[in-house]
């Protein structure tokens, strides 16, 4: 879950409706510079459904007693992450081997981004655990695709750069540089800043085969206020009223 703090409330969105838009943004990407999509339906599948293993939690998620508020997503126990990432590649494969491989990939990503030192001991052991059993489920993945390592490895790279740019969207990052993207030759920087004159964003180098881009997803509004206890977070999360978020990207002039 994604926190976003408003003049009017607490804007809270889903883990699955951020990466609504990592999808979006895969769809429309792809010009000269950057290349297409291969496979275009699976990786954008991917890209869109990376977070399922979050989507049920996210209906009734964790108090976090210190905030009062939902628990988001880069304050979860080590444990909670671990077990929604482990279920996550095998509800994709009831829709797409391609596209498990590539949630698996991600989710492995993410965990070595830890340091493992600075963990209690019983956590670092189930991180590198987690880190050894999608080893073992991405080779039985590969071997039965028989698709290019390297076309794999810069699809993983996409949902990342994908995934990454909707939570500079969603979390008002900006300005935000996501290095390394790939494109049909060499690996580029991409910089989003805010567009003051226009109104939205500008992405630089353009990436995209429009000349702009707008894309949107659903939050729901609660109170500043602290909630005392789950049950109570849960009753107003099942009410509150749901906003449209709408981001807008053009090229930089």
């Amino acid at each position: 879950m994604l926190l976003r703090p408003t003049d009017d409330g607490l804007l809270v969105i889903g883990q699955a409706a951020h990466a609504w838009i990592s999808g979006q943004l895969a769809r429309l990407w792809g010009n000269p510079r950057f290349g297409a999509v291969v496979p275009r339906e699976e990786v954008c599948l991917a890209a869109e459904q990376h977070d399922v293993g979050m989507a049920e939690w996210d209906l009734r998620p964790e108090l976090d007693l210190e905030t009062g508020h939902p628990r988001d997503f880069m304050h979860l126990p080590v444990a909670t992450h671990l077990g929604l990432w482990r279920a996550a590649p095998h509800k994709l494969l009831t829709q797409s081997t391609y596209a498990a491989l590539l949630c698996s990939m991600h989710g492995s990503a993410l965990q070595r981004f830890r340091d493992l030192d600075a963990l209690p001991e019983a956590d670092a052991e189930d991180v590198r655990s987690y880190l050894r059993e999608q080893r073992e489920l991405q080779d039985r993945l590969r071997a039965g695709l028989g698709r290019p390592e390297g076309e794999i490895e810069r699809n993983q790279q996409l949902v990342w750069t994908w995934d990454a740019l909707s939570l500079a969207l969603c979390l008002d990052w900006a300005p935000y540089t996501q290095r390394d993207v790939p494109t049909a030759d060499d690996p580029v920087d991409l910089r989003l800043v805010d567009d003051d004159v226009a109104g939205g964003h500008t992405l630089d180098p353009w990436p995209f085969i429009t000349d702009a881009v707008t894309v949107h997803t659903e939050g729901r509004l609660l109170p500043r206020e602290r909630f005392e206890d789950a049950a109570t977070l849960h009753d107003a999360l099942a009410t509150a009223p749901v906003q449209r978020l709408t981001f807008s990207l053009r090229a930089r002039r």
